[in-house]
């Protein structure tokens, strides 16, 4: 699939880094380092513009590496890019560490998921069919 992209950062376009990633990472296109406080939050850009096929969103998602060794992850995630979405890619990252972390430029600090997804056609009605389920939700299901 080809998806255009304007690179207006300093940094070379995402590419995958293995034959089977699912992703490509994003880099932090920035002028001056930003620290992020514990629990503080922060809009980094990253200099990427693209254009999806329509069908076709893209995922903003935290990076493993960082959560599980800094706390820092994204904070809508995953974050949705739509199809006709042109302006610059941006990551909502938080701190949820103890400790101040300093996000620098050319830093990996989110990764994005290309992935199709359909549109639903909602259709009104007086009731749904019953499952054994039901209305059961967070945890009802038990836990083994």
């Amino acid at each position: 699939m080809k998806v255009e992209i304007i690179n207006k950062s300093k940094h070379p376009l995402p590419k995958y880094e293995t034959s089977l990633s699912a992703g490509v990472d994003l880099r932090a296109n920035l002028d001056a380092p930003v620290v992020l406080k514990p629990l503080e939050r922060a809009l980094i850009k990253t200099g990427l513009f693209i254009a999806l096929p329509a069908g076709y969103e893209a995922q903003v998602r935290p990076r493993s590496g960082l959560a599980y060794k800094n706390g820092l992850t994204v904070l809508n995630s995953p974050g949705t890019i739509d199809a006709d979405y042109r302006g610059e890619i941006g990551v909502i990252l938080v701190n949820l560490s103890n400790d101040n972390f300093t996000v620098n430029d050319g830093e990996r600090i989110a990764q994005l998921v290309v992935a199709k997804h359909e549109q639903a056609d909602f259709a009104e009605v007086a009731e749904l069919n019953e499952t054994s389920r039901g209305a059961g939700g967070f945890g009802s299901t038990g836990v083994k």
